[in-house]
C-alpha cells in the first residue's frame, strides 16, 4: 500500500546525505587567495606610474610653443602642456556634475532611512515585491 518508487536512477548517501560529497573531496590545483586591498592599490599604483609616464613621454615630445588664451588671459604653453591642461579641465567638468548626483543620491537616501527607521528595509531594495502586501504568516 505504498506508492511506487522509482529505482532506476537510485542517488548514492553521501556523509550520509542525498548529494555530492563537497566537504571530504580534495581540490585539484594550489589553493585559490583571496585579493586584498593592498593588492589592488598596487595594481593601480602600477597603472598609475604608466599612464604617468606616456603622459610624460607626451609632453616632451609636444614642446613647441603654443599661444594660448582664456577669459583674457594670455600666454605661451608648450603645446603638450597645453593639450594636457584641456584634457584635465574636459574631466573636471564632466566630474563635477556626476559628483554633485553621487551626494544628491546619497542625501535622498538618508532621508528615506530616517523616515522609515534603521531596522526597516527600503522599497526599493527588491521590485519584484514592491506593492505586494505581506500577510504575518509569510516568510521573508
Amino acid at each position: 500500500m505504498t506508492a511506487p518508487q522509482d529505482h532506476r536512477h537510485p542517488t548514492a548517501l553521501v556523509n550520509g546525505h542525498h548529494g555530492p560529497d563537497t566537504v571530504s573531496r580534495h581540490l585539484s590545483g594550489p589553493p585559490q587567495v583571496k585579493r586584498s586591498r593592498l593588492g589592488g592599490l598596487w595594481v593601480a599604483t602600477v597603472l598609475f606610474a604608466l599612464v604617468f609616464l606616456l603622459l610624460l613621454v607626451f609632453v616632451l615630445q609636444n614642446g613647441q610653443r603654443a599661444s594660448v588664451s582664456f577669459l583674457g588671459a594670455h600666454g605661451h604653453l608648450p603645446l603638450g602642456v597645453a593639450l594636457l591642461l584641456a584634457a584635465v579641465f574636459g574631466i573636471l567638468l564632466v566630474a563635477l556634475p556626476g559628483t554633485a548626483r553621487i551626494v544628491q543620491l546619497r542625501i535622498l537616501n538618508r532621508r528615506s532611512v530616517a523616515r522609515s527607521g534603521p531596522d526597516s528595509v527600503s522599497p526599493t531594495a527588491n521590485p519584484a515585491t514592491r506593492g505586494t502586501p505581506r500577510t504575518p504568516h509569510q516568510e521573508r
